[in-house]
Parts: structure tokens; sequence; C-alpha cells
């Protein structure tokens, strides 16, 4: 019997929260069109998504998968991390001013 792999839906985002325990707020930005004008217009949506190790920071750029309810507001998991975002007030090495 062959062994079936489930098409599960994917999203790009950006973490804009991770002050829950093994979760993170993820926000997915999309272009429309604006229904009378025409004009582009960005709309977004927020997801929570899984994220086991809690190895996200705000910023990050991430990718999310859809998978089973695992709580009353979350059915994605993270996973993997695109970009990390910098760390703002960490030193890189370079000479001080």
């Amino acid at each position: 019997m062959e062994e079936r792999t489930p098409h599960r839906k994917t999203r790009i985002g950006t973490v804009v929260s991770n002050k829950m325990q093994k979760t993170i707020v993820v926000r997915v930005d999309r272009m429309a069109k604006h229904a009378l004008y025409g004009k582009p217009v960005l709309k977004y949506k927020k997801y929570m998504a899984h994220d086991e190790e809690n190895t996200c920071r705000i910023g990050d750029q991430v990718l999310i998968e859809e998978t089973r309810p695992l709580s009353a507001h979350k059915h994605w998991t993270l996973k993997e991390v695109l970009r990390r975002a910098p760390i703002f007030g960490a030193e890189t090495g370079g000479e001080e001013a």
C-alpha cells in the first residue's frame, strides 16, 4: 500500500508576537484590489502557530504549515525560519565609535 502524504497549506509571514510558551503569532500580508476603486490595498491576517523549541523572535520571517487543531485558535505549526530578525543592542564585533 502506498504511503500518502497530505497536501497541507503553507504561508510565509512575519512573527509579531512570541510572548506565549511554544506559540507565535504570524502576520501574513497580501495585496488585494479594492472592490470599488480597484486600487491595490494591503490586507493581512494573523495566525497562531506552534513553535516547539521557542526559537522565533519578533520580526523573523517564517514558513508555517497547516496542521490538526492544537488548541482553540492554533491550527498551524512552524515549519522553518526563513530569515532571522536582527538583535538590536547586540554588539556586532566592529569598532566602537
